[in-house]
């Protein structure tokens, strides 16, 4: 068995390696860059009694080049490289669900729900038309209810990650509320 990632994300992923060394026997150096920027080269020591570390802050769809040397006092052991890619940086909101709508309210969700993003805005207007109102959704919730609608009517719904960053990205669906009591 040798040098390999597990649980790889868009910014981090696990080393695991067979147990060469020991806390008493050395050390190990670990050099690990981006196959495009070599020269990006970041080392770090780990102690001979690791056989597992996680890597992060990495940049997604990467491919990194990863060295571990076993620094042994009592035996040489060769180099174990091995390469890994990073994910595709997930975005959210990656889809938009309009669900249990009624005359006057309806049911928005969406995903995926990622720790990145500080807070969702959810905009809705009916169509045709330009008068839009707003709901503010905490990052930790995916879905929310929208109500005090006109029955019988076609809304657009946008939903509008917030990053922690400061980034966003928005994405749109359609909702359409059912006819209300008493219409013909």
């Amino acid at each position: 068995s040798r040098l390999h990632a597990v649980d790889v994300t868009s910014s981090s992923f696990r080393l695991m390696w067979p147990k060469l060394l020991s806390q008493e026997t050395g050390y190990y150096t670990l050099e690990y860059s981006p196959t495009e920027d070599l020269a990006r080269k970041r080392t770090k020591q780990v102690s001979g009694a690791l056989t597992s570390l996680v890597l992060s802050d990495l940049a997604p769809e990467t491919t990194y080049e990863v060295a571990l040397i076993p620094e042994s006092n009592v035996h040489y052991f060769p180099p174990q490289t091995t390469r890994v890619t990073t994910l595709a940086e997930e975005i959210s909101p990656a889809q938009v669900l309009i669900s249990e709508s009624g005359p006057r309210s309806f049911h928005v969700s969406w995903a995926p729900l990622l720790a990145s993003v500080a807070s969702y805005q959810i905009l809705y207007g009916p169509l045709p038309g330009n008068s839009v109102k707003v709901l503010q959704v905490d990052g930790r919730h995916n879905s929310t209810v929208v109500e005090h609608l006109a029955p019988n009517t076609t809304y657009l719904v946008t939903v509008t990650a917030n990053y922690r960053s400061g980034k966003e990205k928005s994405l749109s669906a359609k909702a359409c509320t059912q006819e209300g009591e008493g219409a013909a």
